[in-house]
Protein backbone atom coordinates (compact mmCIF):
# COMPACT_ATOMS: atom_id res chain seq x y z
CA UNK A 1 0.00 0.00 0.00
CA UNK A 2 1.27 3.78 -0.71
CA UNK A 3 2.29 5.08 2.95
CA UNK A 4 0.17 7.14 4.17
CA UNK A 5 0.76 10.68 4.01
CA UNK A 6 2.18 11.93 7.92
CA UNK A 7 3.76 14.81 7.61
CA UNK A 8 1.97 17.95 7.57
CA UNK A 9 2.79 19.91 5.13
CA UNK A 10 2.88 17.26 2.59
CA UNK A 11 -1.09 16.27 3.85
CA UNK A 12 -1.54 20.09 3.14
CA UNK A 13 -0.27 19.79 -0.73
CA UNK A 14 -2.35 16.95 -1.00
CA UNK A 15 -5.59 18.92 -0.08
CA UNK A 16 -4.46 21.42 -2.10
CA UNK A 17 -4.42 19.43 -4.99
CA UNK A 18 -7.87 17.82 -4.10
CA UNK A 19 -9.00 20.93 -3.87
CA UNK A 20 -7.93 22.24 -7.05
CA UNK A 21 -11.06 22.33 -9.50
CA UNK A 22 -8.92 21.27 -12.83
CA UNK A 23 -9.38 17.86 -10.42
CA UNK A 24 -12.63 17.79 -9.19
CA UNK A 25 -13.89 15.27 -11.33
CA UNK A 26 -11.30 13.30 -9.66
CA UNK A 27 -12.37 14.23 -6.31
CA UNK A 28 -16.19 14.05 -6.39
CA UNK A 29 -15.36 10.30 -7.31
CA UNK A 30 -12.89 10.28 -4.19
CA UNK A 31 -10.18 9.30 -5.76
CA UNK A 32 -7.57 11.15 -4.22
CA UNK A 33 -3.94 12.22 -5.84
CA UNK A 34 -1.67 9.63 -5.71
CA UNK A 35 1.91 10.60 -4.74
CA UNK A 36 4.23 10.25 -1.59
CA UNK A 37 6.49 12.28 -0.65
CA UNK A 38 7.74 13.42 3.08
CA UNK A 39 11.57 14.58 4.55
CA UNK A 40 12.80 11.58 5.31
CA UNK A 41 12.71 10.27 1.35
CA UNK A 42 16.18 9.86 0.32
CA UNK A 43 15.22 8.86 -3.20
CA UNK A 44 12.69 10.60 -5.59
CA UNK A 45 10.73 8.68 -8.51
CA UNK A 46 9.31 10.39 -10.76
CA UNK A 47 7.03 8.94 -13.17
CA UNK A 48 4.33 10.39 -15.58
CA UNK A 49 0.83 9.64 -14.22
CA UNK A 50 -1.02 6.73 -12.31
CA UNK A 51 -2.16 4.12 -14.63
CA UNK A 52 -5.76 2.71 -14.47
CA UNK A 53 -4.94 -0.16 -11.48
CA UNK A 54 -2.93 2.23 -9.83
CA UNK A 55 -6.01 4.70 -9.63
CA UNK A 56 -8.60 1.59 -8.65
CA UNK A 57 -6.07 0.06 -5.91
CA UNK A 58 -5.22 3.51 -4.29
CA UNK A 59 -1.30 2.46 -4.94
CA UNK A 60 1.60 3.99 -7.46
CA UNK A 61 3.37 1.93 -9.70
CA UNK A 62 0.62 -0.78 -8.68
CA UNK A 63 1.01 -2.82 -12.48
CA UNK A 64 3.55 -4.32 -14.46
CA UNK A 65 5.78 -1.39 -14.80
CA UNK A 66 6.30 -0.84 -11.01
CA UNK A 67 6.94 -4.44 -11.01
CA UNK A 68 9.50 -4.12 -13.43
CA UNK A 69 10.48 -0.95 -11.72
CA UNK A 70 11.01 -1.88 -8.96
CA UNK A 71 12.99 -5.18 -9.97
CA UNK A 72 15.22 -3.20 -11.74
CA UNK A 73 15.66 -0.89 -8.50
CA UNK A 74 16.33 -4.57 -6.25
CA UNK A 75 14.01 -3.85 -4.08
CA UNK A 76 10.87 -5.62 -3.03
CA UNK A 77 6.83 -4.01 -2.50
CA UNK A 78 7.60 -3.59 1.21
CA UNK A 79 10.87 -1.27 1.21
CA UNK A 80 9.39 0.36 -2.20
CA UNK A 81 6.23 0.89 -0.19
CA UNK A 82 6.73 0.92 3.38
CA UNK A 83 10.10 2.60 3.72
CA UNK A 84 9.18 5.93 3.65
CA UNK A 85 12.42 6.63 1.88
CA UNK A 86 11.43 6.19 -1.48
CA UNK A 87 8.89 9.73 -2.74
CA UNK A 88 6.81 8.96 -5.67
CA UNK A 89 6.27 11.58 -7.45
CA UNK A 90 4.00 11.67 -10.79
CA UNK A 91 3.93 14.69 -13.27
CA UNK A 92 -0.01 14.15 -13.20
CA UNK A 93 -1.74 13.21 -9.60
CA UNK A 94 -4.42 11.12 -11.21
CA UNK A 95 -4.77 8.92 -14.35
CA UNK A 96 -5.51 10.71 -17.60
CA UNK A 97 -7.84 8.12 -19.05
CA UNK A 98 -7.06 5.79 -21.60
CA UNK A 99 -6.43 7.26 -26.03
CA UNK A 100 -6.01 5.16 -29.04
CA UNK A 101 -2.38 3.10 -27.96
CA UNK A 102 -2.58 3.00 -24.07
CA UNK A 103 -2.94 5.68 -21.44
CA UNK A 104 -2.97 9.83 -22.20
CA UNK A 105 -0.14 11.96 -21.30
CA UNK A 106 0.15 13.62 -18.59
CA UNK A 107 -2.81 16.33 -18.04
CA UNK A 108 -0.95 19.63 -18.77
CA UNK A 109 -2.43 21.26 -16.03
CA UNK A 110 -1.07 18.62 -13.51
CA UNK A 111 2.41 19.75 -13.04
CA UNK A 112 1.89 22.91 -11.03
CA UNK A 113 2.55 23.93 -7.54
CA UNK A 114 1.39 20.83 -6.44
CA UNK A 115 4.44 19.01 -7.79
CA UNK A 116 7.02 21.76 -7.13
CA UNK A 117 5.96 21.80 -3.49
CA UNK A 118 6.39 18.30 -3.22
CA UNK A 119 10.26 17.89 -4.67
CA UNK A 120 10.40 20.96 -2.40
CA UNK A 121 9.03 18.96 0.86
CA UNK A 122 11.86 16.21 -0.20
CA UNK A 123 14.78 18.70 -0.26
CA UNK A 124 13.53 20.28 2.27
CA UNK A 125 15.35 17.92 4.81
CA UNK A 126 18.84 17.96 3.30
Amino acid sequence: MTPEIIDPAVRAIAEEIAADPANGSYTKRGVGPLFYAGPECRIMIVGQAPGRVAEETGIVWNDRSGDRLRDWMGVDRGTFYESGKLAIIPMDFYFPGTGKSGDLPPRRTSPTRGTRACFSSCRSSR
